[in-house]
C-alpha cells in the first residue's frame, strides 16, 4: 500500500489459488502465494469515513500481483450485482491507480462481452446488469481503487457455476472462449469512461470524490443515471 494510499492501512483480504480454482482455465493449477490482496472500506480520516458511510457507498483498493497460472493471467473471481429497491442492479466504478487493467464485462447470458483496458488514471464503469472480472495482463503489479454502494454484497455464483467468465486471457494476450458459454458473443473492445458533468475524469481520482454527493449518487440510484450508462457498451468495436 505505500506510495499509493496515505491513510489507515488494514489488514487484507487476500484471495488464494484454492478459493478461486472453481474460475480458472486449469483448475488444478498449483501456485503458493496469494493471487490478490482486497483492502476493504478504507478511509483516510474520520470524517471522510463518516462521510462515505452518511453516502451508503465504500472506497476499497485491490493490489493484483503479476502472475500467470497455468498460462492464465491472474484474475479476480468476477462477480455480479445485485438489484436495488428501484429494480435496477448496482452499479460500480473503479480506477487503475498503477499498472495496467483489462476488465471484462459480461451480461448473465454473455450475449454481450466487454473488454475494457485501463492505465492509470483511467476509469472504468460497471453498468448495471453487467458481471465483471479483473485481470492483470502486465509484468507488474496492478493497484486499482473501487467506489460501490455499501447496500449489498456481491454475487460470485454465477462465475463459479460456469467456471469463470465467457473468456479467458492467456499469456500473449489470447482470449479463450469458456466452454460452459457455447452461445457467448464475441468479445468488444470498448474505451474507459469520463463523465465530466460529475467529475469522473482521468485527472480525478475516486477519492478526490468524497464530499461529492452528487458525483456518486449513481452508486446507489443508477435509475437516476441511466444516461451515464449508455455510453459505456455503446460504440465499440469488435476484437479481432
Amino acid at each position: 500500500m505505500n506510495g499509493y494510499w496515505d491513510g489507515p492501512k488494514p489488514e487484507p483480504q487476500a484471495r488464494t489459488i484454492d478459493e478461486m480454482r472453481e474460475v480458472l482455465a486449469d483448475p488444478g493449477c498449483t501456485f503458493d502465494q496469494p493471487l490478490y490482496f482486497m483492502y476493504r472500506d478504507l478511509a483516510k480520516n474520520e470524517s471522510d469515513r463518516a462521510w462515505l458511510r452518511q453516502q451508503h457507498i465504500r472506497y476499497d483498493i485491490t493490489v493484483i500481483p503479476a502472475a500467470t497460472l497455468c498460462g492464465e493471467h491472474v484474475k479476480t473471481m468476477g462477480h455480479y450485482h445485485t438489484l436495488n429497491p428501484a429494480g435496477v442492479f448496482y452499479p460500480e466504478i473503479y480506477e487503475v491507480i498503477s499498472g495496467t487493467g483489462h476488465y471484462l464485462l459480461q451480461t448473465r447470458s454473455a450475449d454481450d462481452v466487454v473488454m475494457i483496458q485501463g492505465i492509470a488514471g483511467d476509469k472504468i464503469l460497471i453498468p448495471p446488469g453487467y458481471g465483471h472480472v479483473t485481470i492483470n495482463p502486465g509484468k507488474v503489479d496492478l493497484v486499482m481503487a473501487n467506489l460501490v454502494s455499501a447496500e449489498f454484497s456481491s454475487n460470485y455464483g454465477p462465475f463459479a457455476e460456469k467456471r469463470g467468465a465467457a473468456y479467458y486471457e492467456t499469456e500473449g494476450g489470447a482470449l479463450v472462449k469458456n466452454p460452459h458459454y457455447p452461445d457467448a458473443s464475441p468479445v468488444r473492445y470498448c474505451d474507459p469512461t469520463e463523465v465530466p458533468e460529475l467529475g469522473i475524469e482521468k485527472g480525478t481520482g475516486l477519492y478526490d470524490l468524497i464530499g461529492r454527493p452528487r458525483s456518486v449518487a449513481f452508486l446507489n440510484h443508477p435509475e437516476q443515471f441511466m444516461e451515464i450508462f449508455a455510453g459505456v457498451t455503446g460504440g465499440c468495436l469488435p476484437m479481432l
